[in-house]
């Protein structure tokens, strides 16, 4: 994997390249992938919401608590109440 050196400049290229879709397009083939994923008996457009939505949470707590052992956190950078 290639390194992007951390300048601003760089940083701000990518996002202008990148823009949204990028997160956009990977969020749908996470939930393309849950949905091959299930059993034919629990596939549903409601359980793969649900799971999708499991999965981003325990991914979103995992990011928190990473930060703060690895000493990233923001001291104003609460973590939401689920």
């Amino acid at each position: 994997m290639a390194m992007i050196p951390r300048n601003p400049e760089n940083m701000d290229a990518v996002r202008e390249m990148i823009g949204p879709h990028h997160v956009d397009q990977a969020i749908r083939q996470a939930i393309s992938a849950c949905w091959m994923s299930l059993p034919q008996e629990k596939k549903s457009v409601a359980n793969v919401e649900a799971q999708i939505r499991r999965l981003v949470d325990r991914a979103l707590q995992n990011m928190h608590e990473d930060a703060s052992q690895f000493g990233f956190s923001d001291p104003g950078d609460a973590k939401p109440k689920s």
